[in-house]
C-alpha cells in the first residue's frame, strides 16, 4: 500500500461511519413502524429527526473542525454515535429511543463533518470522495443482506451503525496525515471562498437531494399499488438497484475528471429526471425495474461529483459540510414531500413535478461547475479576464515554451507578501578614503572631482 492510500483510508473510514445510518434509514424507519408499532407518519418523522441532527451537527462545525481538531472532533462524533444508536437499539421505550436516534444523529453529523472536511485538502477530492461513497454503499449493501437474517425489530440496523462506528474508531488516530493543503491563517481563516457559488450550490442541493428522496420515499409503494409487484419483487429489484449503484460509484472513481464536473453534473441530472419520470408513471415489472436501477446507476455518480464539486470550492472542507448538511436536510424532507405530492396528485404527477424541478436545478448546478473550474493564467497581462482566446493569442504569438500553460488549466493563487521598506543610508569619504556610512535618511553626501 503507497502513503498516500495509507494516509486516505482513515478518512474513507471515517466517511462510512458518518453516511451509513443515512444509507439505512429506509430499513430504520420501516422498523420503527413494525417494531414499535408507529404508523408510516411517525416512523418517517423519527428518521427525518435524526438526518435534522445530523444535518445540524454539520451546520454548526462546518468551520471549526481545523481549530478544533480533525481527531478529537472525530472521536467525539464516534462516541456519540456508538452511544446514542447503542441507546436507541437497547430499548422498546419511544422516547429513550427518540433521544437515542437524536444523539446518533448528531454523532453522524460530526463524523461527516470531519469526512467532508478531510476529503476537501486532498489532491483529488473527488476521488477520494467516490471511493468513499463506494464503500459506503457495499458497507450498506453487505447489511441489507445480513440485516433480515438477525429476526425483525428496530434494534439491529441501529446496532450495526453502532458497530460500524466503534471498529472505524483507531482509524482516527491517523486522521490529517494526507492533507495536500497547509491550514489557512490570517484572511483565509475569516472569510470563505466562493460565497456566491457555494450559496447556489448549497441551495440547489437542498432541492436536489429532497426530489431524490421524494421518489425513494414512496418507491416501494410505487413498485406494490400501481405496478402490482410483490413486497419479494419490489425487495429484489431495491437488491439490483444497490448492485447498480455499486457499479456507477466505481465508474466515476475511475472516469476521474476526465471529463469535468459540468457534465457529469448537468447530464446526469437530467438523466436522473427521466429514470423518475418513468419509474413513478411504472405499470409493471420491466418499466418500474428499469426506472429504479437506471436510477441508483447515476444517482451516487451525480452526487459524488457534487461532493467533488464542493470539496474544490474550499480546502478548508467548509463548503464541504455546508453543502453535505444541506443535502441531509433535503434527505429529511423528501420522504415527507413525496407523500405529499403523491397523496394530492398521484404517483404519476409526482414524478412529472420532480422530473421539471431537476430540469430546473441542473441549469444552476451546472453554472456553478463550469463557473469554479478554473481559468488560465498566463505571464503579464492576462489574467482572469484574458480567458482561453488570451492563452490562444499568446501560444500564437511565439511566446517562450513553458511560460505558457496548457488551455484550462486551473488558475494560480496570487499571494500578496506586505514588505518593509529598507533604510536609506548616506555615505561620505573620510580622509583615508574608505566610505563610511551613516543613519541619516534623508540625505547624500556627495563629492567633487578636482
Amino acid at each position: 500500500m503507497s502513503s498516500r492510500s495509507r494516509a486516505t483510508w482513515p478518512l474513507i473510514a471515517v466517511f462510512t461511519a458518518g453516511y451509513l445510518a443515512s444509507y439505512l434509514l429506509p430499513t430504520i424507519v420501516g422498523r420503527l413502524g413494525s417494531g414499535l408499532g408507529l404508523s408510516p407518519a411517525e416512523a418517517g418523522l423519527a428518521g427525518s429527526v435524526l438526518l435534522l441532527c445530523s444535518a445540524g451537527a454539520g451546520l454548526v462545525l462546518a468551520s471549526h473542525v481545523d481549530r478544533i481538531g480533525p481527531q478529537r472532533v472525530a472521536r467525539a462524533g464516534l462516541l456519540l454515535t456508538a452511544a446514542g444508536y447503542a441507546t436507541a437499539a437497547g430499548t422498546a421505550y419511544l422516547p429513550l429511543v427518540m433521544v437515542g436516534a437524536a444523539i446518533g444523529g448528531v454523532g453522524s453529523g460530526t463524523v461527516t463533518a470531519v469526512a467532508a472536511g478531510g476529503i476537501a485538502g486532498l489532491q483529488d477530492p473527488h476521488r477520494a470522495s467516490a471511493t468513499g461513497l463506494l464503500a459506503v454503499s457495499a458497507t450498506a449493501g453487505a447489511l441489507y443482506l445480513v440485516l433480515p437474517r438477525l429476526g425483525g425489530g428496530h434494534s439491529a440496523p441501529f446496532a450495526a451503525v453502532a458497530v460500524v462506528a466503534v471498529l472505524v474508531w483507531p482509524a482516527t488516530g491517523r486522521l490529517g496525515l494526507a492533507r495536500a493543503h497547509p491550514p489557512p491563517s490570517g484572511a483565509e481563516r475569516r472569510r470563505i471562498p466562493h460565497l456566491r457559488s457555494g450559496s447556489v450550490l448549497a441551495c440547489a442541493m437542498v432541492c436536489w437531494a429532497m426530489a431524490q428522496n421524494s421518489l425513494w420515499g414512496v418507491s416501494s409503494r410505487i413498485g406494490q399499488d400501481q405496478a402490482g409487484l410483490s413486497e419479494v419483487a419490489v425487495g429484489a429489484i431495491f437488491a439490483g438497484s444497490l448492485g447498480a449503484g455499486l457499479i456507477g460509484v466505481a465508474g466515476a472513481g475511475a472516469l476521474g475528471s476526465r471529463l469535468g464536473r459540468a457534465l457529469p453534473i448537468g447530464g446526469g441530472t437530467v438523466i436522473i429526471s427521466a429514470c423518475i419520470a418513468l419509474s413513478s408513471s411504472a405499470s409493471g415489472l420491466a418499466s418500474f425495474a428499469s426506472g429504479e436501477i437506471l436510477w441508483n446507476t447515476f444517482y451516487p455518480v451525480v452526487l459524488s461529483y457534487l461532493i467533488g464539486l464542493a470539496a474544490s470550492l474550499d480546502p478548508r472542507g467548509r463548503w464541504a459540510v455546508l453543502v453535505g448538511s444541506a443535502s441531509s436536510l433535503g434527505v429529511a424532507c423528501g420522504p415527507v414531500a413525496g407523500s405529499l405530492l403523491a397523496a394530492r396528485t398521484g404517483f404519476p404527477m409526482m414524478g412529472a413535478v420532480l422530473c421539471a424541478a431537476l430540469l430546473l436545478l441542473a441549469v444552476p448546478l451546472t453554472a456553478v461547475a463550469l463557473h469554479t473550474a478554473g481559468r488560465p493564467l498566463l505571464p503579464g497581462s492576462v489574467h482572469r479576464k484574458g480567458g482561453a482566446p488570451a492563452a490562444v493569442v499568446a501560444g500564437n504569438l511565439g511566446a517562450v515554451a513553458g511560460s505558457v500553460p496548457q488551455l484550462g488549466a486551473p488558475e494560480l493563487t496570487v499571494t500578496e507578501i506586505a514588505l518593509e521598506p529598507a533604510p536609506r543610508r548616506k555615505y561620505w569619504l573620510t580622509g583615508g578614503g574608505q566610505p563610511k556610512s551613516g543613519s541619516d535618511s534623508n540625505s547624500y553626501a556627495s563629492t567633487s572631482a578636482k
